[in-house]
């Protein structure tokens, strides 16, 4: 097959590999990938020495024409069978793109978290009648696309998975500079956030309730305003980091360091860093919510809390931390979860299986 995958965003996230493992297994595969995204962006310098041919473009607005002309191009020059939209202003662009040109090329959309707006009657018009169908990369993200008017058997779900490959690369020896660097000594819990901003907030104020002091790690968000008086009311004294964005090959070298990975978040399609933590043999707790539901079987292999209550994630953190038999449970079938259930492997082949079907 010739596909043409397309992405405005292409920033230091959790999508953003999951695009790139994408494109590189299936290229593995023997397809012809071809990228379209923006030359600026930290996916460009990503897909570089792969066998990924990439296509810089513009993606400057929903309405942007020389972007619709440069998709027209890529589809005529490359003899492209089906284009997959990954990011909101490509989901337009390609949608014209195909309609204005009248390219005969199948359209796919990827929808990787769950819809935040309303949805619009025009908006759910080109989404279900311009393309030939949307992928969900969970059943929660499906059930939001659903709520909003989208038809049910127009939608796809193919789950995020993660590669098993990128873990051989962990720097272990930069995890004992990180170690002594955070001070972290054996009797110390340390708790990491992975995650750009989302609802990290209720972490910290669940960190009120705890009677014991932790060592809490957040990547991905700088520190925020409200911090200052939140940590005013702890109970004990909680040393807390804010990192900000880091290269994901020091993210994954912070896992280790974590005996507890949460991610504070309503919008989630199937979070990476969930899987990362998973695959890492660091127990989870997330909010039950959108795609977290998909991933975590609650008391199994993860934790899940309600949206907003404070008092039941200062719960699930003690439980992880003072049940013994709870956190090895959540810790082996965690790893099960993520090694098998959620391998890169399965997403590929389901994408394969699914865009040779639409070609045919």
């Amino acid at each position: 097959m010739n596909i043409l995958i397309t992405t405005y965003q292409g920033h230091n996230e959790g999508s953003t590999q999951s695009i790139t493992f994408l494109c590189k297994g299936l290229s593995d595969r023997g397809h012809n990938v071809y990228l379209g995204c923006r030359k600026e962006s930290f996916i460009y310098e990503l897909m570089q020495n792969s066998n990924v041919t990439i296509i810089p473009m513009t993606f400057k607005g929903k309405f942007d024409r020389n972007n619709m002309r440069q998709i027209r191009d890529a589809v005529l020059q490359y003899d492209i069978d089906l284009i997959n939209a990954q990011a909101s202003k490509d989901r337009y662009s390609t949608i014209f793109a195909k309609w204005f040109y009248k390219l005969d090329v199948k359209l796919v959309h990827t929808r990787r978290q769950k819809p935040e707006s309303d949805g619009l009657f025009i908006q759910n018009w080109l989404y279900s009648k311009k393309t030939d169908k949307i992928v969900a990369v969970s059943q929660g993200v499906k059930d939001g696309l659903v709520k909003l008017g989208l038809p049910a058997d127009h939608i796809e779900v193919i789950y995020n998975g993660t590669p098993k490959s990128k873990y051989d690369a962990i720097d272990y020896k930069f995890t004992g500079q990180l170690r002594r660097k955070y001070q972290i000594g054996s009797e110390d819990r340390v708790i990491g956030c992975v995650s750009r901003k989302k609802k990290q907030i209720q972490i910290l104020e669940a960190l009120k309730h705890l009677t014991y002091p932790v060592k809490m790690i957040f990547i991905g968000i700088p520190e925020p305003p409200e911090f200052a008086s939140i940590s005013k009311e702890y109970q004990v004294d909680h040393q807390i980091w804010f990192l900000g964005k880091i290269p994901p090959r020091e993210v994954l070298a912070h896992y280790p360091l974590f005996q507890l990975n949460i991610l504070a978040s309503t919008m989630e399609g199937l979070s990476q860093s969930l899987l990362e933590a998973m695959f890492m043999k660091v127990p989870v707790i997330a909010t039950a919510a959108s795609g977290n539901l998909d991933l975590i079987d609650d008391g199994k292999n993860g934790l899940l809390f309600q949206d907003g209550d404070h008092r039941q994630l200062a719960g699930c953190i003690t439980n992880v931390f003072f049940k013994p038999a709870l956190r090895d449970q959540l810790i082996n079938n965690g790893y099960q979860t993520a090694s098998d259930g959620y391998s890169i492997e399965k997403t590929v082949t389901n994408y394969e299986k699914f865009f040779q079907e639409l070609i045919k």
